[in-house]
């Protein structure tokens, strides 16, 4: 049974071999070395140190013998990874958490995807009740989350999607771990939460554990696999969110010869503690996650060690520095203008006029001002930064135009100056010199768009 199944991994390899580019780059393998990792699957070369075992957000390993689920030989299909509470990782509902790898034979550079989703203060956004505005996976997360049954977390992008049908990028061709959304703190947290029962019943004992859950995923990545040459950090909504907010230690500590930020979705606006609501709108939802996440307690004096000119004062600040921090790394952020999803959570809960719009078209017109107000803010920022590009096309007309990469790249485009979103990516990861900016002027080329009957089909669906 030993020589079949070494026979059918260099059978593997060879097909592996014939859909993989023909000109090699930083991080891949040559063709003997993919075929000896298949036959023996490569040793992780970077594990983490004793002293890094230590300290206020160490790295904690699976205890001697847990069975996390993992197989170093299986490739090209993702495998779950289940972390002890040893390590410090649990998700909200105190469930173990877990995570997604999905490994190839042929290159070290690596994809870490962080999920989407919602965030959550109370009873109600934490416990499942407020839907698709309060925390995702608020029961944990199954062993089978990355399978056609859930196509929202195994195809949600071209970005971890292997083989999407037209969209095309070259983290297709790289190792994959998925990092799913469940504790409902923009993988930012640290803090056990107590929120009341409205209705008299047992309160919710929830976990906002994001930032501990993070560490223990780079810590497993570090004890098992190798170091990417390449390193893209990468996810929409929250999960974009939790790219840039845990770049500095997971760049830090992962060590790649390059390194990139794709944040999709989820910006962090300027909103100074000392500042007023109506110059900045996002100051009041900084407020509220400060205090319910714990952010002040330990996770942003965690963010200063790693990032120069941070200021704990304004959140905002993180773009410039980890732009300084990084300065040889290629940034970059995307979204919608008419973004109507991101927006109702940052305002429709803190700004009265808003909460309390007599239709939804006065209600969606606030909320596009007030997210031009912090976008423009954001661009403008983002225009001084040589190594922070931003991509800023107007609207697609699915899931509340919110999420320029998922789906497919197509329709997240910039007509009047002939870009597609993939033109964004190739120049974010492949490109020299300052990254691109693009930001679409007008709405009109989205609005008169054909009728998309996917994108119809798919917000049934969400």
């Amino acid at each position: 049974m030993g020589a079949l199944r070494h026979l059918t991994a260099v059978a593997a390899a060879l097909f592996m071999l014939s859909s993989t580019p023909a000109l090699a780059e930083l991080g891949d393998y040559s063709a003997l070395r993919t075929v000896l990792n298949l036959l023996f699957p490569p040793a992780p070369d970077r594990p983490v140190t004793p002293g890094e075992r230590v300290g206020e957000y160490p790295l904690l390993a699976n205890p001697a013998g847990y069975d996390d689920g993992f197989s170093p030989g299986v490739y090209r299909v993702w495998q779950t990874v289940r972390l002890a509470p040893q390590t410090g990782a649990v998700c909200g509902n105190g469930s173990p958490y877990k995570f997604f790898v999905n490994r190839v034979p042929n290159t070290s550079n690596m994809l870490i995807y962080m999920e989407g989703g919602g965030a959550c203060w109370d009873y109600a956004s934490c416990s499942g009740q407020a839907g698709v505005r309060g925390a995702r996976n608020p029961d944990g997360i199954p062993d089978d989350y990355m399978t056609l049954l859930n196509p929202g977390a195994s195809l949600v992008s071209p970005l971890v999607f292997r083989d999407h049908p037209w969209s095309r990028v070259k983290t297709q061709n790289w190792n994959l771990v998925y990092v799913p959304y469940c504790t409902g703190d923009i993988y930012s947290g640290d803090r056990v939460a107590v929120y009341p029962n409205p209705d008299g019943g047992a309160p919710l004992i929830w976990h906002h554990n994001g930032l501990r859950n993070v560490r223990a995923v780079l810590s497993w990545i570090r004890d098992n696999l190798q170091r990417p040459a390449q390193l893209l950090s990468s996810g929409c909504s929250a999960g974009g969110v939790g790219s840039l907010v845990n770049y500095a230690h997971l760049r830090g500590d992962m060590a790649p010869t390059r390194a990139y930020l794709l944040n999709d979705s989820g910006p962090v606006f300027d909103a100074p503690v000392s500042g007023d609501p109506a110059v900045y709108p996002s100051l009041p939802l900084h407020s509220q996650i400060r205090t319910a996440w714990g952010l002040d307690d330990g996770p942003l004096a965690f963010l200063d060690s790693r990032l120069n000119g941070l200021d704990l004062g304004n959140l905002g600040t993180i773009n410039r520095a980890v732009s300084s921090t990084f300065g040889n790394d290629r940034l970059g952020h995307t979204h919608f203008w008419l973004d109507l999803n991101y927006s109702a959570y940052s305002y429709e809960r803190f700004h009265p006029d808003i909460a309390n719009a007599p239709d939804t078209a006065t209600r969606n017109a606030l909320l596009h001002a007030r997210w031009a107000q912090d976008t423009e803010r954001l661009r403008s920022e983002l225009a001084s930064l040589y190594n922070y590009g931003y991509y800023l096309p107007q609207f697609r007309a699915v899931n509340e135009s919110h999420c320029t990469t998922i789906i497919e790249f197509a329709n997240a485009d910039i007509q009047e100056a002939g870009l597609e979103l993939d033109h964004f990516i190739r120049n974010l990861m492949e490109g020299s010199g300052a990254v691109m900016e693009a930001s679409e002027s007008s709405p009109d080329a989205d609005l008169n768009k054909p009728f998309n009957p996917l994108y119809f089909l798919l917000d049934q669906l969400l």
